[in-house]
């Protein structure tokens, strides 16, 4: 008899709760009054060890576990596994480098230095560190736009044919090393200022539609190696469409020997690393097929000479040891400040989606903000070395997790492997073909396409996604990198599901004095309200209502003099009455009838604007029916904003009086505001700050965002009922 085994299940059943009512249930402590100024002083420049301790902990995280890092047990574990990503930093180093369009000894320079620094700051202990194909196509879309083949003319004395190959490789780095220290820079900013969060903006449909597309351009890129063609390079929208149809027409030309070399490659690779995949419970360390193609391919092409007799493009010159540091052409900044942002946000997406994946298996934590310092610092430090934006890699990071790397010292030594290539076999690999570079490539895509089969799940699971995916897809293949990030993080941003009538704001940074009133700008742009045009809408409005008051009044006044008076004890005639409004009924519209039927049958308690108008709250009811208006009179689509304040650490005076400011405009125009998610220490500071009073109790704060917009529903269900009683 087999039983089958249920997983636990809880259900929460609860009333929603302000901030009132949850400290009533809670039985809130009141704090103890404010700590003095000299008190806080001596606590926050006081030393001690432990306060040190959790100082370099917290600025260098590798001091949290290098200290006790058991050396008996990690240390077979962490050296196999550095072996072998460090064998596959080899041969991905020198092949990403040509997408990023610089020459390969940099795509090796670019898998050392940064390793070392993530190696200080990074928190993950199993993400590989270096060159990824999607940052590295982007890296070339900045350096081929801003290094064309027409700014560096050849000339007889260089021999190097129509273009100036030395000059324009020279300038691609400097580009390149520019665009990523930038790109750190901006990273480094983001992580100071706890930005981290930022990815979450960055929806796993939209990443793997994005990478996807992304693989379409790399093996674009690479098909004129494979077939040894010179296609023009387009830059901008449909570039890849016009660089696609140029390769065709240019098949004709293909060099043969070349398509050879690639194809042969390209097969021992993907036949290799099926094994690899089939087998890998029973392979001690996967076969390094990467590293074996491109000695086999250097020796062939050495020995017989395939440069020389058969055209065949080779890496080239591959200098011995490394370069000095060189500072950033500042001069560059503006024109690739759009690429490097782009690249920082996009390499943070993969990066910390990885090293949480990896976290979560192994059950030890991420820290967000830190991954994008470290990042950062990678990308600063590289930058100044002459390397290019870097990232983690899935096919490095799932060897050194598989191969049984425990922690960072395992992307340590990888990158010592390939320091010593550099300095001692670099110029071993001078005959390697650039086609067997591409095959590389290539193969390494597999991955990305496979994400293909998403399509069919997701149109199973959730089509919303599955069209923020597809969009993602096109707009990327279409508009290019940049401009396809940007077109899809609108889009994915657009597909939202909203709550009819309730608008939610969140704020990604905590409000203080620096950006108080950009938060109030934000607020009314995004919820698209001008309370200016409102405020004048409205007094307009109770301006009309008065004047057709009065001039009822006059009609009324008019029509009584016509009706000649009965006996002082005979009731008064209703027909007066009637006749007044039906005197008035083709010029009065339905809603003036409503109001004048409400005010009639409401008696004198009937709600009044001042100066004797009535309520906005009324003025819609003969509107009810509209689905896109609200109780207020301006026929605004939102009745409610919720101000989600759950990132907020801390509110200052400015922000305080912010919010007040809000609250009151919003009320001027008959919106309903609240607070959520606010933190015990922010709700003390609002406390301090004197927000709270007889007219804004804790009732507009709530503890959550579920909870302020079921409490929204119900307000505005309840005064639509009530509206539509009070017609009835």
């Amino acid at each position: 008899m087999v039983v089958e085994q249920r997983s636990a299940e809880y259900q929460v059943r609860r009333c929603v709760l302000d901030e009132q009512s949850l400290e009533e249930l809670a039985q809130r402590q009141i704090p103890p009054d404010h700590t003095p100024l000299k008190s806080c002083l001596r606590n926050t420049l006081r030393c001690s060890v432990p306060r040190l301790r959790r100082c370099l902990v917290t600025c260098f995280p590798v001091m949290s576990w290098l200290p006790g890092y058991p050396i008996r047990d990690y240390v077979p574990r962490d050296l196999i596994s550095g072996v072998s990503v460090g064998i596959m930093h080899l041969p991905q180093g020198m092949a990403y480098a040509l997408l990023a369009s610089v020459p390969p000894v940099f795509g090796l320079y670019t898998s050392f230095y940064p390793v070392l620094v993530y190696f200080i700051f990074g928190t993950s202990r199993h993400i590989s560190i270096g060159t990824f194909a999607v940052i590295s196509i982007m890296v070339g879309s900045v350096t081929e736009r801003l290094a064309p083949d027409s700014l560096f003319p050849g000339n007889s004395t260089n021999m190097t044919g129509e273009i100036d190959v030395i000059a324009q490789e020279a300038f691609r780095v400097q580009v390149a090393a520019t665009t990523t220290v930038l790109g750190g820079i901006l990273q480094v900013l983001l992580g100071l200022v706890r930005f981290g969060f930022v990815a979450t903006y960055l929806s796993e449909p939209l990443v793997r539609g994005y990478t996807t597309a992304a693989a379409v351009h790399v093996v674009v890129s690479q098909l004129k190696y494979i077939f040894g063609v010179s296609p023009r390079r387009f830059a901008g929208p449909l570039s890849l469409v016009y660089t696609l149809v140029d390769i065709c027409s240019l098949l004709p030309k293909t060099n043969v020997p070349i398509l050879v070399v690639g194809v042969v490659s390209l097969v021992a690779l993907a036949a290799v690393k099926e094994l690899n995949s089939a087998y890998s419970r029973k392979l001690l360390l996967p076969i390094p097929i990467e590293l074996i193609v491109i000695v086999v391919a250097t020796l062939i092409s050495f020995y017989a000479d395939l440069a020389g007799r058969f055209d065949v493009n080779v890496v080239g010159q591959i200098p011995s040891g490394l370069m000095p540091p060189s500072a950033p052409n500042a001069s560059m900044f503006l024109q690739v400040t759009g690429d490097a942002f782009a690249i920082a946000v996009v390499s943070y997406a993969i990066n910390i989606s990885l090293g949480k994946t990896f976290a979560v298996k192994h059950g030890y934590k991420v820290d967000s903000n830190q991954e994008l310092l470290a990042l950062g610092l990678s990308n600063v430090v590289g930058g100044l070395f002459h390397c290019y934006s870097v990232t983690s890699s899935m096919s490095r990071s799932l060897v050194q997790e598989s191969t049984g790397g425990q922690t960072q010292v395992a992307g340590a030594i990888s990158a010592l492997i390939v320091l010593v290539t550099v300095l001692k076999l670099g110029p071993l690999f001078e005959k390697l073909p650039k086609a067997v570079l591409a095959t590389i490539v290539l193969v390494n895509l597999k991955g990305m396409f496979k994400q293909c089969e998403d399509v069919p799940v997701l149109w199973r699971s959730n089509r919303t996604d599955l069209l923020v995916w597809t969009v993602t897809l096109i707009s990327t293949l279409l508009l290019n990198l940049d401009l396809g990030l940007a077109a899809s993080l609108a889009f994915a941003l657009l597909t939202a599901a909203e709550v009819p009538g309730v608008t939610i704001f969140r704020s990604s940074t905590t409000v203080y004095f620096a950006n108080a009133e950009l938060y109030l700008e934000a607020l009314l742009k995004k919820s698209r309200i001008d309370v200016g045009k409102m405020l004048a809408l409205k007094k307009k409005e109770a301006a009309e209502l008065e004047r057709q008051k009065k001039d009822k009044e006059k009609k009324a006044k008019k029509a009584r003099r016509w009706v000649r008076p009965t006996s002082s004890t005979s009731p008064p005639s209703l027909d007066v009455h009637e006749y007044s409004l039906q005197e008035c009924g083709s010029s009065v519209s339905a809603e003036e009838k409503v109001v004048s039927g409400y005010v009639n049958h409401g008696g004198p308690d009937a709600p009044e604007l001042e100066g004797g108008t009535t309520s906005p709250s009324v003025l819609n009811s003969g509107d009810a029916a509209s689905e896109d208006q609200t109780p207020g009179s301006l026929g605004l689509s939102t009745h409610s904003v919720i101000l989600d304040l759950s990132t907020a650490s801390f509110i200052d005076t400015d922000a305080i009086k912010t919010l007040k400011n809000i609250f009151r405009d919003l009320a001027a125009i008959d919106m309903d505001v609240y607070l959520a998610g606010c933190q015990s220490c922010v709700v003390e500071q609002l406390e301090r700050g004197n927000f709270f009073s007889s007219s804004l109790s804790k009732r507009c704060l709530f503890a959550t965002v579920h909870d302020a917009v079921l409490h929204c529903l119900h307000q505005h269900q309840r005064t639509s009922d009530n509206t539509y009683s009070t017609e009835l």
